[in-house]
């Protein structure tokens, strides 16, 4: 299994960053950046409100920039018959897809990071919040990528799996959003490792969900 590990990981990193016409890794940074830019529009010119609410704009954001490839990160492979392939050289399916859960969180994890520096700026998130803003992206976004893997093995195949999968991703990421936000509040260190805690426990059991539902669909 190791030997595969590498050349597997490259392969699906190139295909989510670069993403053919649909802009790869760029769209979801784009697309972050356009939400916190237009958001202080909406609320107004109040320093303190868009402080106060700024850190749930930059969690929603981050939520809907890891949902933008849900349609790539299974379903292509699994039409091409690339699982099967897989299958007969012995590699389970659990494996490829914890591959697929890391290349998707380094397509637009550490990406997101950097654009969280003026996305914080222009929701008004000072500088003292600005390292609980990243510790918290850090800890939060793998279990996000965990989570679009894991619904996107569970409704590939199916019509509209796409808008489905958007769904079904956005109400089991409310407690990574609730607590990654909640982190910005006062003695917010404990909402950093309830975010990590939940990430961690998304990353144990997406692997063998997405597994599951990979060979129910294939009887």
């Amino acid at each position: 299994m190791s030997a595969t590990f590498l050349p597997l990981l490259r392969r699906d990193l190139a295909m989510l960053v670069s993403g053919g016409r649909r802009g790869g890794a760029v769209l979801p940074v784009l697309f972050f950046l356009a939400v916190a830019m237009l958001y202080p529009f909406a609320v107004g010119p109040d320093a303190v409100l868009l402080g106060r609410t700024g850190g749930g704009v930059i969690w929603v954001a981050a939520l809907l920039a890891a949902i933008l490839p849900l349609d790539r990160l299974v379903e292509p492979d699994l039409e091409l018959g690339f699982f099967d392939q897989w299958a007969l050289r012995g590699i389970g399916e659990e494996w490829i897809l914890a591959i697929r859960i890391l290349a998707h969180w380094l397509s637009f994890g550490p990406p997101l990071m950097l654009a969280a520096l003026p996305a914080s700026a222009l929701v008004g998130i000072d500088g003292d919040k600005l390292w609980l803003v990243e510790i918290g992206l850090l800890a939060g976004t793998p279990g996000l990528a965990a989570l679009g893997v894991m619904v996107a093995a569970i409704t590939a195949g199916l019509r509209g799996g796409a808008a489905l999968g958007g769904l079904l991703v956005i109400p089991l990421a409310v407690p990574l959003l609730v607590f990654g936000a909640g982190s910005l509040a006062v003695g917010g260190t404990s909402g950093l490792a309830l975010t990590a805690a939940v990430s961690l426990v998304l990353l144990a059991i997406a692997p063998f969900a997405a597994g599951a539902a990979i060979r129910a669909g294939r009887g």
